[in-house]
């Protein structure tokens, strides 16, 4: 047995040596034909030889387990051929020392299975899971079965139940449940009105046509409805496919276009894996929602209570609609007054355009409706401090309060109003949120998945420059003469720190808006007054600006720890880096306590709310930050560097362009 030992062992090294022999062989060609053809003919006896003792080897051992196990388990040996369905006995190493005939024919193709491992004939690696209550499916030999284990003294005894056809016909009925999805042409009113009557109708059967195309390509179907939207319904096997091409329907949308400058664009939202097709279509409509609230021309796919995203490249389109403006302030000045009084919020770490917004909506509440209203603010972690300085300086610090002293202002009556963040998560005060049982949500940044969805009236436009634009437009409608020069002054610094004084998301509207703040008095020397640093924030910017890596057309910079205003300078830092030569996104990342933050900018060639939301934060498409908890600056980067290397910077550029 020893020598038996001995020759299993070094069997496989000398099929080693011999498949070395021929490829020498085949290299001595060049040289000799003779001495090729005499070592090709000892290679192949070599190798005869070695193939010959492994069979004979293997024939032996099978005599030895068979002899082992007529031993061991006696009755079991006698009676697994009878059996109805296969099955082995494996040793104590979960070798296979026994397998009746339906084993060999069904699971081994008549191939000899004695000594192998059982692991051979799992999908999964682990036998353990052969003793698992419900056992586990293998897949052999392109059949299904449902294995599962009873353990012996010795060993055990694995049975193999067919389960090809359950198996199947499971696959299809997974794969046939239906899906809706709605579709929604983002852009027709504003191309109708751009294009002549006749290039419009051409643009609309153009757009419709790759609609039909793409569901020809699935085994469902389409209805149009009114407002050029479309309800399609199909399989899951469907929005598999589409999902794994990133949903191509996109771009071949996007190159429908006029006066080669406006392109059509369509949202679709997708609801799958409910119980019935009424819930996939109500989750379909709100996928198509939380899609159009992302700025459109895009896919979101809903199932349950998460999402998906894909595409969200193209800028969004302003919309005019100066009548839900009015409509909104109708409703909310309803609110107002019928509430005892009236908390203002914004997010955490408030900037100028989020305490610019809760100032104009406390002068609109207070000035023109005449009921009490206050502004919770956390005066330590704002960063807009030289506002805040200005209104406390000029007699108004009694409207704004801590978190406690709001709270001790509530009551059933109370009507919270939130600016400038739709996230329960991003929120100045949550206990405040928690408390308040009617809330009104103002606010511009890009739908997040997950947004406060209790209010009694949730005021979002994503093609707002700001919070602080949506609030002087709201402002005019809830009372006259309702701001002085001091809250013109702070919405319009508001308006100026998210445009990057006017540069970046100016429509119409917003020159309107800043118009408006200027002829109620607001002073632009003013307002660049608040936007003013320190020199020790000023050297930390460009610091930040020197020390920058530029990485996939991104600029990467990272602050060190323990500097005063690091959230001003980062920001600021983030805002310069995008004045660099092929810089189309910049990131500033700095730590607070065990917090890793990073403050995203871009032109709007790339959408830094999608990189950011992948990193569990959001924003806009254009301007977007996230918070990474217990992350050393190093992983932080890691993360944010595997993302970027992921996009195509390339085709964003040549849609943009487009």
């Amino acid at each position: 047995m020893r020598k038996k030992e001995n020759k299993n062992f070094i069997m496989p090294l000398f099929m080693v040596f011999a498949v070395v022999m021929f490829a020498m062989a085949f290299v001595t060609i060049k040289y000799d034909l003779l001495l090729f053809f005499g070592e090709i003919v000892i290679s192949a006896a070599a190798l005869t030889v070695t193939i010959l003792s492994i069979v004979k080897m293997k024939q032996y051992i099978s005599k030895v387990l068979i002899s082992s196990a007529n031993r061991i388990f006696k009755d079991e040996t006698k009676t697994i051929d009878d059996i109805c369905i296969p099955a082995v006995i494996l040793g104590e190493e979960n070798e296979i020392i026994a397998a009746n005939e339906l084993f060999r024919k069904n699971v081994c193709c008549d191939n000899e299975p004695l000594g192998d491992s059982i692991v051979h004939y799992l999908s999964s690696a682990n036998p353990e899971s052969l003793f698992d209550t419900n056992g586990t499916d293998t897949c052999c030999n392109g059949k299904w079965y449902l294995a599962f284990a009873i353990k012996h003294d010795c060993g055990s005894i694995v049975y193999f139940i067919d389960d090809d056809n359950y198996k199947k016909n499971s696959d299809e009925f997974l794969e046939s449940r239906p899906v809706v999805a709605i579709v929604a042409f983002d852009n027709k009113d504003e191309l109708e009105r751009e294009a002549e009557e006749g290039e419009a109708i051409k643009i609309t059967v153009a757009v419709e046509q790759a609609i039909v195309k793409w569901v020809g390509t699935t085994t469902g179907f389409y209805k149009k409805m009114s407002g050029g939207r479309y309800v399609v319904v199909m399989e899951e096997r469907n929005i598999k496919k589409f999902i794994e091409e990133k949903f191509k329907i996109l771009d071949e949308i996007r190159d429908i276009k006029i006066n080669d400058r406006l392109n059509a664009t369509v949202s679709i939202g997708v609801g799958h894996g409910g119980s019935s097709f009424k819930e996939n279509e109500q989750w379909a409509r709100q996928a198509l929602d939380m899609a159009l609230g992302r700025g459109g021309d895009q896919v979101a796919v809903k199932k349950s209570d998460s999402y998906k995203f894909f595409g969200g490249l193209s800028k969004g389109v302003e919309k005019r609609d100066k009548v839900r403006t009015r409509v909104i302030a109708a409703t909310l000045t309803n609110h107002i007054n019928n509430s005892s009084n009236i908390i203002i919020m914004g997010h955490r770490f408030s900037d100028l355009d989020s305490v610019g917004a809760s100032i104009g909506m406390w002068s609109a509440v207070v000035k023109g409706l005449h009921k009490n209203a206050y502004i919770v603010l956390n005066r330590q972690q704002t960063l807009a401090k030289s506002l805040v300085a200005c209104f406390e300086k000029s007699g108004f610090e009694s409207i704004f309060k801590t978190e406690s002293e709001a709270m001790d202002l509530l009551d059933e009556h109370t009507l919270l109003i939130i600016v400038d963040t739709h996230s329960p998560n991003f929120l100045e005060s949550k206990a405040i949120y928690e408390r308040c049982k009617r809330v009104v949500v103002i606010d511009h940044h890009r739908m997040m998945v997950n947004h406060i969805d209790k209010a009694l009236v949730f005021y979002h436009e994503p093609y707002a420059s700001s919070a602080s634009e949506m609030t002087a437009e709201l402002v005019q409608y809830l009372g006259n003469d309702s701001l002085s020069r001091l809250e013109s002054e702070a919405l319009l610094s508001g308006i100026m720190l998210d445009t990057k004084n006017f540069v970046l998301r100016t429509g119409v509207r917003t020159f309107e808006a800043a118009a408006y703040l200027k002829s109620n008095g607001a002073d632009t020397v003013e307002v660049k007054r608040l936007f003013s640093n320190s020199i020790d924030t000023y050297k930390v910017k460009y610091k930040l600006v020197s020390e920058a890596e530029i990485f996939n057309y991104c600029a990467i910079a990272c602050a060190d720890e323990d500097i005063p205003d690091i959230r001003i300078a980062s920001a600021q830092a983030a805002d310069e880096l995008l004045g660099i030569e092929n810089v189309k996104a910049s990131f500033v990342m700095y730590k607070t306590g065990k917090t890793m933050n990073i403050s995203a900018r871009s032109l709007g060639d790339l959408n830094v709310q999608v990189i950011m939301e992948a990193l569990g934060g959001g924003g806009h498409q254009t301007m977007a930050a996230c918070q990474m908890e217990g992350v050393s600056a190093a992983e932080a980067r890691e993360r944010l560097v595997s993302i970027i290397s992921e996009l195509d910077v390339n085709k964003l550029n040549q849609n943009n362009q487009k």
